[in-house]
């Protein structure tokens, strides 16, 4: 399933909605973490692509269907700007730049790729069956208790 994204700030909440509506039925809880995690990848991957290319885009969910206990869930978006993601260091009083170091801490996996006249950049979250001592995520190779929600201090 796809969303079509106009270079608009105004996308970014649009698209947040549109990724919610598309968890039901495919087994995740909009209150579970994994949930919670991939709203806040859409929206820094869809904050990228208008902020920084100034180029529709296409936006990519792709779901498990049904009530997986295990499975993959895909991100990606696509547009028509030919330049690279380029992660950044932000100094402590930046209000931007920690996009991409987030899409890097929370997903399972992540890349870019060209495509045509752009790009594609995508990420994955592994969603595993829970284990005896609570919900686990495998993270780069390696099994973590999973978080119950992310804070972040606005500096």
């Amino acid at each position: 399933m796809q969303l079509e994204i106009r270079p608009d700030p105004t996308e970014v909440g649009r698209a947040r909605k549109w990724a919610r509506s598309r968890l039901a039925g495919s087994g995740i809880e909009v209150d579970e973490p994994l949930a919670e995690t991939l709203i806040l990848l859409v929206s820094e991957l869809v904050t990228n692509a208008v902020v920084h290319t100034g180029c529709p885009a296409v936006l990519r969910l792709s779901l498990p269907g049904g009530a997986a206990e295990a499975a993959t869930v895909r991100l990606e978006v696509a547009d028509t700007s030919t330049r690279a993601p380029v992660p950044r260091c932000a100094d402590d009083d930046a209000t931007g730049g920690r996009g991409l170091a987030l899409v890097d801490g929370l997903a399972d996996r992540w890349g870019w790729s060209r495509e045509g006249a752009g790009k594609r950049i995508w990420c994955e979250l592994d969603r595993c069956a829970p284990s005896a001592q609570g919900v686990m995520r495998r993270r780069r190779g390696s099994e973590v208790p999973a978080y119950d929600g992310l804070a972040y201090e606005a500096v």
